[in-house]
């Protein structure tokens, strides 16, 4: 049988679970999977090794397997190692990291029963260089190595958030966070130091928490263009049965899906049934949904509904939900509307503009932090795979700047719209495709969908 190589290229959740997932084929395979993460841990990656134990899954226990087909997977590992039980099934994200960590040790100490053997090099990779055929590629990590490849999956996960508008004067000082998931980038805060957050989404909650874990005692402040909280993550029982086919399926306008929810919504509040059931059916369906709309439909979504979307589709569990009302209450937290337009020195202090109906009014805290989200934008993405791939016309952003051009299977697409047989990615890097594609249910049905192509290119390749 012949042997062949694939490299993964970053080995936090997708890209782990794309290993793990080949590891289970069932059919025999001969070669070598080279996982390239330069963290000191692999499988948990930036999302879920964190430390910091407040900070919680978004995701009930329950629905967090790795593997789809066995449903009850991380719950059973819970209880095999004899973890604390988690409050209202939102477990902290080591956690999860932990059993991410146990997963692909297990398929590093020894090979696959499909013949599979796996390598980890805990070290960057610098550049993949295609080879005119486009049949293979050399993947050259930072101390020289060279991996000749037959398949490279690009699983590089989230980039550090784009520069805050008009932050340039600002950017070194140390009470200016860009990124608040930088290693150690908010222990300089003193508890009597006043915060301004930029955003209200789940990384703006986070960081409340870990600011009230550490015994904060100052203001703090979130601007916010909606000035909402993510909704509470509430568990209502028994699902809602879904109305894609019935009611949405051949709609191709943003007005005409959300005038359908909206009535769903209505319809399903006369039988008592709270709105949140009803969205969470849609969830299987979201990628034909967004795929359905034509480009000007999507762009429209973006500019109108995508900061509420967010709100209502990825909420916060319970108890943060509780903390977060209880700052509010006791007026430590709150929140202002309106949209940073810049950020400066002034003495010892940073002073921020909001704008809001064509005003302006100003905010002096002494720490900033930036919880806007991850840099989606592959046009502007510094690191240098990305670079070179999209230099050579290999990697191809999309219009809207979501993320990379791909096919189905998720196959670059080079600048004539034509797959790569060679380079593939998942994770968030595919929301052109599905909009959605960040949460744990989603991203491993990515990696189980594409570890089974891969299979069977592997077959077809002897």
């Amino acid at each position: 049988m012949q042997q062949r190589t694939i490299t993964i290229l970053g080995g936090g959740f997708s890209g782990s679970m794309v290993a793990i997932q080949l590891a289970h084929l069932s059919q025999p395979l001969a070669g070598t999977v080279h996982v390239v993460e330069p963290r000191p841990v692999l499988g948990p990656g930036l999302a879920y090794l964190d430390r910091r134990p407040e900070h919680l899954l978004n995701v009930r226990a329950p629905n967090i397997s790795a593997f789809p087909d066995q449903p009850s997977h991380f719950v059973d590992w819970l209880h095999a190692t004899r973890r604390p039980v988690c409050e209202n099934n939102f477990c902290p994200r080591q956690t999860y990291g932990r059993y991410l960590q146990d997963l692909t040790a297990s398929i590093l100490a020894r090979p696959a029963a499909n013949g599979l053997r796996f390598v980890w090099h805990q070290q960057a990779a610098v550049g993949v260089e295609v080879a005119p055929n486009q049949r293979a590629a050399t993947v050259r990590l930072a101390d020289g190595t060279e991996i000749q490849s037959d398949i490279v999956v690009l699983a590089l996960g989230n980039f550090p958030p784009p520069a805050v508008a008009g932050s340039s004067s600002c950017i070194s000082h140390p009470g200016f966070h860009n990124n608040p998931w930088a290693e150690g980038a908010l222990r300089t805060i003193k508890p009597d130091d006043e915060v301004v957050l930029i955003g209200s989404g789940l990384t703006a909650v986070d960081v409340v928490l870990g600011l009230r874990a550490d015994g904060h005692r100052a203001p703090i402040t979130a601007v916010s263009r909606n000035k909402r909280w993510p909704v509470s993550n509430e568990w209502y029982g028994v699902p809602y049965p879904s109305f894609y086919e019935t009611k949405l399926r051949g709609l191709y306008t943003v007005g005409e899906v959300v005038a359908a929810v909206r009535q769903q919504v209505r319809q399903a509040a006369e039988q008592g049934i709270p709105w949140r059931p009803v969205f969470d059916s849609l969830r299987p369906h979201l990628g034909a949904i967004w795929a359905a709309w034509p480009l000007v439909e999507q762009a429209r979504f973006m500019r109108h509904l995508a900061s509420l979307w967010s709100v209502l589709r990825h909420r916060s569990p319970p108890q943060n939900d509780a903390a977060l009302h209880a700052l509010m209450a006791g007026g430590q937290l709150r929140m202002q509307s309106g949209r940073v337009r810049g950020i400066e020195l002034a003495d010892d202090t940073l002073r921020v503009q909001i704008e809001r109906q064509g005003a302006s009014t100003y905010l002096t805290a002494q720490h900033v932090i930036n919880c806007t989200g991850p840099l989606l934008d592959y046009t502007r993405i510094p690191d240098p795979v990305v670079v070179k791939l999209r230099e050579a016309g290999h990697l191809q952003p999309d219009p809207l700047r979501l993320g990379i051009l791909t096919d189905s299977h998720g196959a670059l697409l080079n600048a004539t719209g034509e797959a790569s047989a060679l380079l593939f990615t998942l994770g968030p890097s595919r929301r052109p495709a599905y909009f959605e594609s960040t949460a744990v249910p989603e991203l491993r049905q990515q990696a189980v969908a594409l570890a089974q192509e891969l299979g069977c290119r592997w077959n077809i390749s002897q």
